[in-house]
């Protein structure tokens, strides 16, 4: 049963728009991390932020974040990519955001939750067919991966 309302070309273009939005932020950020803070600053933040194994967790995040949004916005691995990205969020959530509060404008997770939710989004119904999973991988690969 391919020709269902979460492949057609409408469901499709919405997985379309979220995958470039979603992955032009969080690309955005993973750059923001690398090139302007630095990875050395990237890690001082996170050991002052309490992240355990800042010398390993910041240069993944990083390198995470950069990667796997132009992966979103390509609609390539879009699945486990996604879940990455969620376990990303849901990690800066509890360890960083959860004690401020819901609100972004006093360090809260509201921003976090929905970049995290979008991913796992993501994740559960993969890239549509306007995506390189939908156009090279489909029928190819585990349906875990396309």
């Amino acid at each position: 049963m391919t020709n269902t309302k979460a492949s057609s070309p409408a469901a499709s273009l919405g997985l379309l728009v979220l995958r470039v939005v979603i992955g032009a932020i969080f690309a955005a950020h993973g750059a923001q991390k690398i090139f302007e803070f630095t990875i050395p600053g990237t890690i001082g933040s996170f050991a002052g932020m309490g992240v355990p194994f800042a010398e390993i967790a910041a240069p993944v995040v990083a390198f995470l974040e950069l990667v796997g949004g132009i992966l979103l916005i390509l609609g390539f691995l879009t699945r486990p990519v996604g879940i990455l990205l969620a376990i990303d969020m849901a990690v800066a959530l509890l360890l960083v955001h959860l004690p401020a509060g819901l609100w972004v404008s006093e360090g809260g997770y509201e921003f976090v939750a929905v970049l995290g939710v979008s991913a796992l989004a993501l994740a559960l119904t993969g890239a549509g067919r306007f995506s390189i999973d939908g156009a090279l991988l489909r029928g190819r690969a585990p349906a875990w991966i396309a």
